[in-house]
């Protein structure tokens, strides 16, 4: 028989041993009954500020990552919202997961106990030679993710998808969520692989998932100032002498990442929405830009042939220098072209509400003086 000292130590083996059990698996169990929301492209722009909203909401998140992705950047832009201590403790909320979009198996890992998917992670670039590349992460990478999601029964998915997906109207009509997007015109290699990933989600939605596309404009939001809007901050920061013809359509990444809440979190399903909340001709946002930074607005207008001849120097010096493309044709093509965006559809779906332009503009530029 046990004397009371041996049994006084089984007694706390045993209540070590549970509480190490239910430290481990209770978390499994919870996550395995309730279900993880799992956010792909986590340290992106939308991604990253997407996580601050979910973990506030005390949801049960995972999130994918590369292996070279920064995920100090992620708290960071936390801290936008909260103080240190609590960007931080809500940092802490995120299971981390290592994973490559085109990686099937570690994706597989990634999606077991998730019951919503928000995909967001992508690539941004015009350049025609990175075609391949761009269609093995946009296209293909979201076919891996909405097949997988038709594996696993996850309960609905959000795409985060471009206005570059939508086509144009030659009567200088609102472009809205039904107009054709014609795939024999002149498209850039961006529009072309986000259209064909598009066409994978909708392929998904007719074998199964419930599913909500959204098409952002260009997102202005804190986070990465050396590519996409936020590098447009940095050259407003140091003043802007020149404008073009053409006009930007722009959204808030707050509103983005609301919108998108929101859809999940209704009965909405099959549907896509534009999140646009501002078009802008281009001398309207740079002024706004410059003003936020108490600079003096551009003045002068810059002729289309001098940007193309620009963007064929810089063509050449990649083809010989091997430099990365600083401006593409395609992006003078956008600087020139004039579009209006309706989003009447996602202000009616969910009664949302656009956060006005220059509210935005000076919210991220007052980040961006913080930071230099």
């Amino acid at each position: 028989m046990f004397n009371s000292s041996t049994k006084s130590e089984i007694s706390i083996t045993f209540k070590f041993k549970q509480t190490y059990i239910i430290c481990i698996f209770l978390p499994l169990i919870i996550a395995y009954f309730s279900g993880m929301i799992l956010v792909t492209g986590g340290t992106g722009l939308v991604g990253s500020h997407l996580l601050y909203f979910l973990a506030t909401s005390g949801a049960n998140l995972r999130a994918t990552h590369r292996k070279t992705s920064d995920l100090s950047r992620v708290e960071k832009i936390f801290g936008y919202y909260t103080d240190k201590k609590t960007a931080t403790s809500l940092f802490n909320t995120i299971e981390w997961v290592q994973a490559d979009i085109t990686n099937i198996p570690a994706l597989t890992i990634a999606f077991k106990n998730c019951k919503q998917v928000y995909h967001c992670a992508a690539i941004i670039d015009f350049d025609p030679k990175k075609y391949e590349l761009l269609k093995k992460v946009n296209t293909q990478a979201t076919a891996n993710i909405v097949n997988l999601a038709l594996a696993h029964g996850i309960k609905k998915l959000c795409y985060v998808s471009s206005i570059a997906t939508l086509g144009t109207t030659e009567d200088g009509s609102s472009i809205t969520e039904d107009t054709h997007f014609n795939q024999d015109a002149a498209n850039n290699v961006y529009s072309l692989t986000k259209y064909a990933a598009e066409m994978e989600v909708w392929r998904a939605t007719q074998e199964g998932l419930d599913a909500v596309i959204v098409n952002p404009g260009v997102i202005l939001g804190a986070g990465s100032w050396h590519t996409g809007s936020g590098a447009i901050f940095k050259l407003a920061h140091k003043g802007m002498s020149y404008f073009t013809t053409g006009s930007i359509a722009v959204v808030d990444v707050r509103d983005v990442v609301l919108a998108m809440q929101g859809l999940m979190n209704s009965d909405l399903k099959n549907e896509r929405y534009i999140l646009v909340g501002a078009t802008l001709s281009y001398k309207e946002f740079t002024k706004e830009l410059a003003l936020a930074f108490d600079k003096n607005p551009p003045k002068k207008e810059i002729a289309e042939w001098k940007l193309l001849l620009i963007s064929r120097i810089d063509g050449l010096a990649s083809s010989l220098f091997g430099t990365k493309r600083k401006l593409q044709k395609a992006n003078v093509k956008s600087l020139y072209t004039r579009s209006n965006y309706n989003a009447h559809k996602i202000e009616k779906a969910l009664s949302f509400s656009f956060t006005p332009v220059s509210q935005t503009i000076k919210r991220v530029a007052s980040d961006y003086k913080s930071e230099h």
